[in-house]
């Protein structure tokens, strides 16, 4: 089965994004391999707010299937990506149970909230960028789910940037 893995560049106080959804913040590592990194997924999954800022910044994924979690995208205006609107939880599990690569969930405090709860997420690996931005997109959106993890290991790099890796602990009552 492939990992839904969430890996996504943060500020040392939580935030994804700032206030206005930007992230000029996140400085460039120069000895971060990030073929390497989209070499590990053959599918990106995310929300529709980080779709539009990709999308508004010519950003591609080549070989990729990009899947865009969205009540409002049609289908039709998106023909390069797969929106999915209704039965996103079901499309997940279909996703994660076929054969490939792993899937990179993309962004989206939201997102990772819904499919946390849903038992979904199997990695969390924050980079943690030496910023403290004092409030924007939070790392997690308040939702009440609770979930223990566990270390699998970190990586240091000559900026500061920290990579934290855990493995999710599910939960069927979503408390624990």
């Amino acid at each position: 089965m492939r990992r839904l893995r969430y890996q996504v560049a943060c500020s040392l106080d939580g935030f994804i994004a700032g206030l206005n959804d930007e992230f000029d913040w996140i400085t460039p590592e120069p000895s971060f391999d990030f073929e390497a990194l989209h070499a590990q997924f053959d599918t990106l999954l995310m929300g529709r707010r980080t779709y539009e800022i990709v999308s508004a910044m010519g950003e591609s994924f080549p070989g990729k299937r990009v899947i865009v979690a969205s009540r409002s995208l049609r289908q039709e205006d998106h023909p390069d990506v797969e929106v999915v609107s209704e039965g996103l939880e079901a499309r997940v599990r279909e996703l994660r149970a076929q054969s490939g690569r792993d899937i990179w969930l993309y962004g989206g405090g939201d997102l990772f909230s819904q499919l946390l709860a849903w038992n979904l997420v199997d990695t969390v690996e924050p980079a943690f960028i030496p910023i403290l931005l004092g409030g924007g997109v939070p790392l997690l959106a308040s939702s009440g789910v609770r979930r223990r993890l566990a270390f699998i290991g970190h990586r240091t790099y000559p900026s500061g940037m920290v990579l934290l890796e855990y493995e999710v602990r599910n939960s069927m009552d979503g408390n624990s």
